[in-house]
């Protein structure tokens, strides 16, 4: 999935309109979350008519024509230099592979925890860039909550459990290249955004396009794809670069924690997916050691601005 949460602020972006600068930074984010996985959830009533890989296809497809007519990344990428397209190459084919094993995972497993798996690395990343009590803590809430979760769902389904920690794994690499995006800097973040999903589309074409050919004759299946790209990677994305312009990193980092109560909170409404008592209380441990975790501090001006 293209998580708003570490998007890169990389400077370079043209300031808001004041209009938009009147609402609330944390407006944006909770609109940001709901749409965050808002779009995984149509996704899933969609894989009825498309297979998890198609969708996956149709999303990043989607994606990349919106943010490609908007942001027109190929100027951008033309004047990178030989690291910068680099970069950009490794970021859009983690987009791509990362994508495939979250849909895949969620066609097997509840969203509420293929999304708290997810922020696994976020608090095991942050503890190895800053070894403190606080961070340790962070480590001793979140493991045994998605211990828990997996214990739960091993016997009914060990190979989403497997693909979740895939995705896991692809986040934290893509939380690390996001971070090098924002330091590279020079373009806005969602110029990198829109160039990365060029990549990334490339690469998951022979990955997943031939699951997507069924919907080529399907109109509704071809409108709810482009759907579920715009609600999980344009619209989220905006609405975060919105909110981390003005909310502060501590306030920001807080804030991701109601993330995957949020996909929890969704999954029950959008698709009956009703948890346990014990998922509750696993979830309830992640959220706990996401808010907990604190990351290092940038280690020049203009760092990343991730949570």
């Amino acid at each position: 999935m293209t998580s708003t949460a570490t998007a890169p602020a990389a400077p370079g972006g043209a300031p808001p309109h004041p209009a938009i600068e009147r609402v609330p930074p944390h407006v944006y984010f909770v609109g940001s979350a709901v749409f965050h996985y808002l779009g995984p959830a149509f996704a899933v009533l969609l894989f009825a008519r498309v297979e998890a890989l198609g969708v996956a296809w149709l999303r990043i497809a989607s994606a990349a024509v919106v943010l490609a007519a908007w942001r027109r990344p190929w100027r951008m990428a033309a004047r990178l230099d030989r690291s910068g397209r680099r970069l950009l190459l490794a970021w859009g084919a983690v987009l791509a592979v990362m994508n495939c094993c979250f849909y895949l995972a969620i066609d097997r497993l509840p969203l509420g925890t293929v999304a708290a798996i997810e922020f696994l690395p976020v608090v095991a990343l942050a503890a190895v860039g800053a070894r403190n009590a606080r961070n340790g803590l962070a480590i001793a809430l979140a493991v045994p909550g998605v211990y828990l979760l997996c214990d739960v769902q091993l016997a009914g389904a060990p190979l989403g459990v497997a693909l979740a920690f895939a995705n896991a794994i692809l986040f934290a690499l893509y939380i690390v290249l996001a971070h090098r995006v924002a330091r590279h800097g020079g373009f806005g973040g969602l110029d990198w955004l829109a160039a990365a999903m060029l990549v990334a589309a490339a690469v998951v074409t022979p990955l997943a396009g031939w699951a997507a050919l069924p919907a080529a004759g399907d109109p509704v299946a071809l409108l709810a794809g482009a759907g579920v790209g715009i609600c999980s990677s344009v619209i989220p994305y905006v609405l975060d670069q919105l909110a981390m312009r003005r909310l502060a990193r501590a306030t920001y980092a807080l804030m991701v924690a109601l993330l995957p109560a949020t996909a929890t909170a969704i999954g029950v409404v959008v698709l009956a997916q009703v948890p346990s008592a014990t998922e509750l209380v696993a979830v309830a441990l992640v959220i706990a050691g996401v808010a907990v975790h604190r990351e290092a501090p940038p280690a020049e001006p203009g760092g990343a601005a991730a949570a």
